[in-house]
């Protein structure tokens, strides 16, 4: 864990509206807590987002990213196929910038999926304090 000098790096989740934001929302429910450097954006679907976003994002000071989707449930027929593709792509893109692949994780959470939920975040987050900050370049 980081000390008291040492900045936290930040985690940003892209959660679909339709499964992985209600998933969030009862963790709140649930009273549970997860760590504050997390910044949860709802989102319609993360294909949507071109390879260059999760790029410019570590550029800018994003630590780990989590795209949190509906995996094989997605209401949009194809985009987790599609989504799937363009995560490839953008590995090949981080290890040409020298970006640590396990800054991005891509998986699937329900409505209902409290425990999986916070799994991901803490992991993320343990990852985010081993790994240290982005260095922008």
């Amino acid at each position: 864990m980081s000390s008291p000098n040492q900045p936290e790096g930040k985690i940003l989740i892209l959660a679909t509206e339709s499964c992985a934001y209600p998933g969030a929302n009862s963790v709140g429910q649930a009273h549970s807590s997860y760590p504050a450097n997390t910044y949860i954006l709802r989102v319609r679907a993360p294909v949507l987002f071109p390879e260059h976003f999760y790029l410019d994002c570590f550029k800018k000071g994003i630590s780990g990213i989590i795209i949190m989707s509906c995996g094989e449930e997605c209401p949009y027929d194809g985009a987790y196929h599609a989504l799937a593709k363009r995560i490839d792509r953008v590995y090949q893109m981080m290890k040409a910038e020298e970006i640590d692949l396990r800054r991005l994780r891509l998986t699937a959470i329900c409505t209902v999926c409290n425990r999986a939920f916070l799994k991901e975040v803490n992991d993320m987050n343990v990852l985010v304090q081993e790994l240290g900050l982005m260095e922008i370049k």
